[in-house]
């Protein structure tokens, strides 16, 4: 289980200007997702490493993490992004 990152739709990047904010400094910790998050990355880039493997992502990518994926993020330059979760 790994998480799925693509450009998104034009549909896609509209919907999601109405979600919530996250932001990180360049920082390593584990995370896990007790239900599915979608994100548009706004800025920046980080690294998700889970034990199917590792997805890189950053500006301009559409990423969903599914529920139950344990990881940890490594965020390589300060993440903006735009979030929703279910």
């Amino acid at each position: 289980m790994k998480p799925e990152v693509r450009k998104p739709t034009d549909k896609e990047k509209q919907e999601a200007e109405s979600w919530s904010i996250w932001e990180k400094e360049e920082s390593v910790f584990p995370w896990e997702y007790d239900e599915k998050e979608t994100c548009l990355i706004l800025k920046g880039k980080a690294t998700v490493k889970c034990p199917e493997g590792s997805v890189e992502f950053g500006a301009g990518d559409y990423v969903v993490f599914p529920q139950g994926l344990k990881c940890t993020w490594e965020i390589k330059d300060k993440i903006v992004k735009h979030y929703k979760f279910g």
